[in-house]
């Protein structure tokens, strides 16, 4: 990877590349810079003119992909920095793109390239071997090579835009912007295809809004600025499906309208709600769902006419298409008889409609005309509505508004609104038709229906029905259950079933005729006879009154009562309804405290979330410094680092380790290498002041032997005064104990014979007071007893708490420990991962250092081998050196040895021990060691300093002496001991003593 370089170089760099041309370079250079490390912590405000820059080249060269890298890269640096950079930045981006287009359709002279089915599809093998065969190059071929590629890439970029701002907070006005250009994109360029994969991709932004909800700065619905973002983008997309007449992806729309606005907590405005239901009005007119156009008609009057500023000629425009699509429901059209699937269905439709229930065409004629909307209508209008609901000829009926549509048909104002509706009107006018007959007839022949129905195509009516339409609408009916009638092809005749035992419910829904049916006077008859005989029990009962001639006073009093009974009525109903006026009073005020208090936690949460962005953007900048603070330390410490390596070096030339020719060389060797140039010049010093060491030990060594080889003589005279003191002192000692002893003893002796005299009446005293103090003794000793058992008892019980304490406390430390392990644990193996991470990270930033450390590793290497060749040959040469004065003083030791004199074994008379002699290997002048005071025998192969003791007189100073002065007489040959010493020797223990015999022990009485 290249070096990370300056914002301002990189931009010059690409700027003289372009300059000459080379446009791929300078588009690599800056798409190289995306790819550093470094990257993010570069200032936007060097960023952003080259993100400009790198947008110009990518939409010169039509590089989409790498625009979208590029442009993804730079949101995640910006985005919570700087937004009005990202906006600026992916604005240039589109408007580029759309000149680029523009340009081309100039070039080309056309406005929209509309040969192209889609947009995304690759060149075909077909279309390749039609370009290669085909000779003639003519203006479209030449029109779709110039505008095609930058159509492609125009609708590329908003594609790329899109996916670059979507689910971030921040961007979503630029977001909304974006979508819209694309819709308009779509519209003015025809684009259905990839009006659909635009719909698509919004509908899936939109979804994952809850999947990324926890991430920062992700889409808040619930915010109604947001929300309404979204409503203004989906009712474009819905006006533009709308204009491209894609009917399908309008009905999609409408339903991402209706799900927007349950989440919202407003209403809408209701402007915006007009413009949704007129979009529905030509959505449900175009699928032919007559009862639903109806409804959607009626909504969107409802909401026109509560904003109102309209004039009195649109709202007659208005008021007329309302009533028109109303009279074209067909007349026995039930949708609540309809399947589950066709409920579901009407459930959906019914919820987009914000209505409580299925409409009716009753309930859609009956809110009309409660509108005012049949004063309103034009008069042709009126006149259909008469024909159509008021009046009843079944025989005249399409004779008498067969002009009326065709008067709607072929109406003078351009814009007539009421043309769409002629086919439906002529299903309701058939529906009606049939309906009536009903009522009429009970059999009535086809053919009779179709000289009913000729006047329509008589007066020209356009798309009036011919036989075999009409035939197939009858059909229709009686399948979907709109007429209860029977079709006899045999005899061509049509039956009007009259069910008697009709379902009530059925019968209530359906209109009212002129005349009862069958099921009507069934259902009637026993509510007529039971009001008949009411009428004239009423009668009778009025008649035998006034047979009795009662008075009027007692009618009058029975009206009183009745007109008391009456006002009493009247007061508790007055009384009733105050409450409910209190109680719906009350319940506005509670409404209004709940819409306040509503309010207020929307504000209060409004601002929890404000100040959770501030808090988030606070962390964020302190972790920004916190890291440029990192940065900056270790830029300082490896300074530090270089700063202290030079010193070193120049302390090492100072003290002439290094020359000064190698100071030079102070960029290739680090401070690690330094140390180990003074660590073998420390070595070498080391080694020269341990030969000089060794020199000064020999010499030391010699002037040692020099001043012992003096001190011999003058050693036998110090031993000899010794021994003069040390018997004076034995001497004095052993008088001094013997007498200590002989005093002691005859005290004791004197305190005993005293006492003796006393030893009878001590007898007689203890035994009178044991006989005394018996029983007392006995009973303290039981309570004493007893005592101790209860202190035993007490001790038992609290040593067992004591334990039970103890486990407890074990336990809970136990587990206590066991969590805080495994606290520990989950700690350390996140620390684990983040070490991991760290150590992944230092192990890429150290892996281009990782070669020149192993190279000097490699050298310290070879330099180690070498010094340690060079030890091991110095180690054997003081080896050799070493051997050969071994050598030299076993020789000399060798020259001063004298025979081995045999040990003088111990008295055998059961006298004290004494130091036995062994042979020596010094001669007889040699130092002696420092006198023990332990009795313990010297070793055997221990040497004397003087010659052994003579055979006889127990090896006492005496007769070393006499031994002495022998040999010295003899010629300095010292006397071998005898072997029957030798043979005598007493036995010594493990630790080479001789056991004493006779001991004097003094007697403890």
């Amino acid at each position: 990877m290249a070096p990370f370089s300056k914002p301002e170089t990189v931009l010059k760099q690409a700027e003289g590349l372009v300059s000459v041309g080379q446009t791929h370079a300078a588009l690599q250079s800056l798409t190289e810079m995306f790819a550093s490390k470094r990257f993010r912590s570069t200032p936007l405000n060097s960023l952003e003119p080259i993100m400009m820059r790198f947008v110009e080249l990518c939409v010169e060269m039509r590089k989409g992909r790498t625009a979208k890298e590029g442009l993804m890269q730079y949101k995640n640096i910006a985005q919570n920095t700087s937004v009005q950079s990202i906006e600026a930045v992916i604005s240039r981006f589109v408007q580029l793109a759309d000149a680029k287009v523009r340009e081309a359709q100039e070039k080309a002279a056309v406005q929209s390239a509309v040969d192209v089915d889609d947009l995304e599809a690759s060149e075909t093998p077909e279309s390749i071997l039609l370009g290669a065969v085909s000779g003639d190059q003519s203006k479209d071929r030449t029109d779709r090579a110039l505008v095609t590629p930058w159509l492609k890439f125009l609708w590329e970029s908003y594609r790329t835009s899109l996916e670059t701002l979507k689910n971030n907070a921040r961007l979503e006005a630029i977001y909304q912007q974006i979508a819209q250009q694309a819709f308009k994109f779509c519209l003015k360029h025809q684009r259905k295809v990839e009006f659909r994969r635009l719909c698509e991709t919004l509908r899936l932004h939109l979804s994952n809004v809850a999947k990324y909800s926890h991430q920062p700065h992700s889409i808040n619905l619930s915010d109604a600025d947001t929300l309404q973002h979204h409503l203004d983008t989906r009712f474009a997309q819905l006006n533009t499906s709308v204009e491209l007449e894609l009917w399908q992806e309008a009905f999609r729309s409408v339903e991402d309208v209706h799900n927007l606005l349950t989440m919202a907590k407003k209403a809408p405005r209701p402007a915006m709600m007009a413009n949704y239901y007129e979009k529905l009005t030509k959505i449900f007119l175009m699928s032919g769902n007559a009862l639903y156009h109806a409804a959607a008609w009626g909504k969107y009057y409802a909401v026109v006419t509560s904003i109102g500023g309209k004039s009195d000629e649109e709202l007659g425009k208005l008021a007329g298409q309302v009533l028109v699509s109303a009279l074209a429901v067909p007349v026995g059209l039930n949708v609540a008889e309809e399947g589950d699937e066709l409920k579901g269905k009407n459930a959906r439709l019914t919820a987009l409609l914000n209505l409580t229930k299925v409409p009716t065409r009753a309930g859609l004629l009956k809110d009309a005309l409660s509108r005012d909307v049949l004063r309103l209508s034009p008069p042709p209008i009126k006149a259909l509505y008469n024909i159509l609901e008021v009046t009843f000829d079944p025989l005249t009926l399409c004779k008498s508004i067969a002009p009326l549509l065709l008067s709607l048909s072929t109406s003078s104002d351009p814009e007539s609104p009421y043309a769409p509706y002629l086919t439906l009107l002529q299903r309701a006018l058939l529906s009606r038709l049939l309906s009536q007959i009903s009522q009429v007839y009970s059999t009535i022949s086809i053919s009779s229906v179709l000289s009913l129905v000729e006047p329509l195509r008589a007066a020209g009516v356009p798309g009036a029905y011919d036989d075999a339409q009409i035939e197939g609408y009858i059909m229709g009916c009686a399948r979907r259950g709109e007429l209860n009638i029977r079709v006899d092809h045999k005899s061509g005749s049509i039956t009007f079933v009259d069910d008697a035992f009709e379902d009530a419910e059925a019968a209530s829904t359906s209109e009212k005729g002129v005349q009862p049916t069958m099921a009507e006077l069934v259902r009637t008859r026993l509510s007529k006879v039971a009001l008949c005989l009411h009428t004239s029990l009423e009668k009778l009962d009025k008649e035998e009154k006034r047979a009795r001639g009662e008075d009027k006073e007692e009618a009058e009093q029975v009206q009183s009562k009745k007109f008391a009974a009456l006002v009493a009525a009247a007061a508790q109903e007055r009384k009733a309804l105050q409450i409910k006026r209190a109680l719906v009073a009350r319940r506005r005020e509670l409404l209004s405290e709940l819409s306040v208090r509503k309010e207020k936690e929307e504000t209060s949460r409004r601002a929890e979330i404000s100040r959770r962005e501030k808090e988030e953007e606070t962390k964020r900048m302190r972790e920004e410094i916190r890291r440029k603070e990192q940065e900056r330390a270790k830029k300082e410490l490896e300074t530090i680092r270089l700063d202290e390596a030079k010193k070193y070096a120049q302390s090492l030339v100072d003290k002439g380790i290094l020359k000064h020719t190698e100071v030079d060389k102070l960029d290739n060797i680090d401070t690690e290498g330094l140390i180990v140039i003074q660590v073998k010049q420390l070595e070498k010093e080391k080694k020269e002041l341990s030969e000089r060491l060794r020199i000064v030990a020999k010499r030391v060594d010699h002037i040692e032997r020099a001043y012992r080889k003096e001190e011999r003589p003058l050693l036998v005279k110090d031993y000899e005064l010794q021994q003069k003191n040390d018997r004076a002192t034995h001497e004095a000692i052993q008088r001094a104990r013997r007498e200590d002893g002989r005093a002691a003893h005859e005290e004791n002796m004197a305190t005993k014979t005293r006492l003796a005299r006393m030893q009878d009446d001590y007898a007689n005293r203890r035994q009178e007071i044991v006989a005394r103090k018996a029983s007392e003794f006995a009973r303290k000793k039981e309570a004493a007893h007893r005592k101790i058992e209860e202190e035993k008892a007490k001790r038992r019980a609290t040593v067992l708490k004591a334990r039970e304490e103890e486990r407890q406390r074990v336990e809970k430390e136990e587990r206590l420990r066991r969590e805080k392990e495994e606290e520990e644990a989950r700690i350390a193996a996140e620390r684990a991962a983040e070490e991991e991470r760290q150590r992944a990270e230092a192990e890429a930033a150290a892996a281009a250092a990782e070669a020149a450390k192993r190279e000097a590793e490699e050298k310290a290497t070879a330099l180690r081998q070498q010094r340690e060749a060079e030890r091991i040959k110095a180690a054997e040469e003081a080896r050799l050196r070493l051997q050969r004065e071994e050598e030299a003083e076993a020789r000399a030791r060798a020259r001063l040895e004298q025979p081995v004199r045999a040990p003088v074994p111990a008295r055998a008379n059961g006298e004290p021990w004494r130091r036995t002699g062994v042979p020596s290997t010094r001669p007889a002048a040699s130092t002696p060691p420092p006198r023990s005071e332990s009795p313990a025998a010297a070793p055997a192969a221990r040497p004397t300093r003087f010659g052994p003791s003579s055979a006889g007189g127990g090896g006492g100073w005496r007769e070393r002496e006499r031994e002495k002065e022998a040999a010295k007489q003899a010629g300095g040959a010292a006397p071998t001991a005898p072997a029957s010493r030798l043979r005598e020797e007493p036995k010594k223990d493990d630790d080479g003593f001789q056991p004493a015999k006779q001991v004097y022990r003094v007697k403890r009485s």
